[in-house]
């Protein structure tokens, strides 16, 4: 196959600005849902992104997000928003199970943790059943 030919499948499949997109700087938190209980990516799942106040110990929102296809939800914080603290994660399990036809034990699931080096990455994975559910800190 010529190279021309090669280029223009490229840009047919992955336009120039989602190469450009791809390659800017990654969020320095990510998240990935896995549905244990099927077997599946948990897409399409609500969730919010908190920071809390030290001052006040109330949460402040960052962001919100949905799960996407592969059950992660890229673009989470800023490298540059990044910053020491305690945070949050608040997924709407209920809402999801729901969107299956299911019902669950736990309506949501918040995961808070402790960030000390906001240069290292930190990867939240939720495991998820309708029943239970574990999380970790990944890489």
């Amino acid at each position: 196959m010529s190279a021309s030919r090669l280029r223009q499948l490229k840009s047919q499949i992955l336009p120039d600005n989602k190469l450009t997109a791809m390659a800017g700087s990654p969020s320095p938190l990510t998240t990935h849902v896995l549905n244990t209980a099927m077997g599946v990516p948990g897409s399409n799942m609500a969730l919010s992104l908190y920071q809390q106040d030290p001052s006040t110990n109330t949460w402040n929102l960052i962001t919100t997000g949905t799960t996407n296809d592969d059950g992660r939800c890229p673009g989470l914080i800023a490298k540059e928003s990044f910053t020491s603290g305690v945070y949050k994660m608040h997924f709407e399990t209920a809402q999801y199970w729901a969107s299956l036809g299911e019902t669950c034990f736990y309506p949501y699931v918040e995961i808070v943790f402790t960030i000390n080096d906001p240069g290292q990455k930190y990867h939240i994975p939720l495991l998820l059943s309708r029943f239970s559910y574990s999380t970790y800190r990944g890489s």
